[in-house]
């Protein structure tokens, strides 16, 4: 184990009708609000009107930034940015998912920066501070109502990449599963494969003697897979809802990546795919893990077959490792086609003209990649195999 420090300073507020809560979380930090949310679903659904009528009811001045992408892009970030600096607000309140949270959180650290937002992304520079923000989470999946990171896409550049900061943790976040009801059975599966996904990046690690980050990811597996068929029959019951709603905030809040050198490799080859194809990021992890499962465990095959046998519950008995690796790839393509999650980047409609776009893309060092680095032909090569 590395040595570590863990801080998250996030307020999590659980369970049926905490929008009340609003109420006494955001006066704590301003009541100049920009409203941030994305193409509609709040509104057909009555949760935009119940959230400001709370807003009103506490006297608070509010600013809409309304059409946050399910890909949020750079030129959004920076109209919320100009929106913060015109108005002089004080607060950020996300209302949706993971890409109007990473769209706060972008915003946020940019409006307290006199430069261009991206040089956080690339590195150039780094936030000293951001508006404060809070979240009413809408959907399990990114897990990033309690983190500090965010993943933001320039379009005209066909990148998308991923920036932290401590300053970006949301001061609170809500959770009401009754709020997850109206997403719709595509957008249940992607978040129910974001999930695994990222236990995935945190239980491949580069590490020694983690048993208690490992276990924890592999009982959050456990619960997921149990609960995720159940919920696809039934995406209006609470006890389903809830279940996952919480596997989501606890697979991506630090809690994983105690001490351990994570890997992240699959899925900054997603971004690379969903910045040049706009695809849903659930969708692609569900093509693209299997694939570098496969590739990796041609070197490490030991924690593929560690998951084989503790998660999917598999026989290890008169089968080397490479075998019941490959019988453990085989069983997650099985599960997540059982739930209707895609298995070739062909499904929508990606072919070979832009690997080596895709494949550059993902490459923001010489090499990707915690467990087993991968080069930018070794990406190229997991691409191809699952066109």
């Amino acid at each position: 184990m590395e040595n570590f420090q863990y801080h998250n300073p996030t307020k999590l507020i659980f369970g049926r009708g905490q929008l009340e809560a609003l109420k006494t979380e955001i006066p704590q930090y301003g009541k100049r609000v920009l409203l941030v949310y994305g193409g509609g679903s709040i509104k057909r659904s009555g949760l935009y009107d119940k959230v400001m009528a709370v807003l009103h009811e506490m006297g608070a001045e509010v600013v809409e930034l309304a059409g946050v992408e399910p890909n949020p892009r750079l030129t959004t970030v920076n109209k919320g940015i100009s929106l913060i600096k015109q108005h002089h607000l004080n607060f950020i309140l996300a209302v949706g998912g993971g890409s109007v949270i990473d769209c706060s959180k972008a915003i946020a650290a940019g409006a307290h920066y006199e430069g261009d937002m991206w040089d956080f992304v690339l590195k150039k520079a780094v936030p000293q501070s951001a508006v404060p923000i809070g979240t009413v989470l809408t959907l399990a999946a990114t897990g990033s109502e309690m983190n500090g990171g965010a993943v933001i896409t320039n379009w005209d550049e066909k990148d998308k990449r991923s920036f932290g900061s401590i300053h970006t943790y949301p001061k609170f976040s809500i959770l009401d599963p009754e709020l997850t009801f109206t997403v719709p059975l595509d957008q249940t599966v992607y978040g129910i494969v974001d999930i695994m996904s990222h236990v995935f990046e945190q239980y491949f690690h580069a590490s020694s003697n983690a048993p208690l980050q490992e276990q924890i990811g592999e009982s959050i597996l456990r619960s997921v897979m149990e609960t995720a068929p159940k919920l696809i029959e039934d995406l209006e019951n609470y006890e389903y809802r809830e279940v996952i709603l919480l596997n989501g905030t606890f697979a991506l809040n630090g809690t994983l990546s105690m001490g351990v050198k994570t890997d992240w490799a699959t899925h900054m080859i997603e971004h690379a795919v969903s910045a040049v194809h706009d695809i849903p990021h659930g969708g692609g992890l569900a093509i693209l893990f299997p694939h570098w499962m496969r590739f990796v465990s041609q070197q490490k095959p030991e924690k593929v077959a560690q998951l084989g046998e503790r998660v999917f519950k598999l026989d290890p008995v008169g089968k080397t490792a490479e075998e019941f690796a490959e019988e453990t790839i085989q069983a997650l393509r099985s599960f997540w086609n059982s739930i209707g999650a895609p298995a070739r980047l062909d499904y929508y409609g990606i072919d070979d003209k832009e690997l080596e776009l895709m494949a550059g893309r993902a490459m923001v060092r010489d090499t990707i990649g915690g467990y087993v680095p991968l080069t930018k032909e070794d990406v190229s090569t997991i691409l191809r195999n699952a066109l």
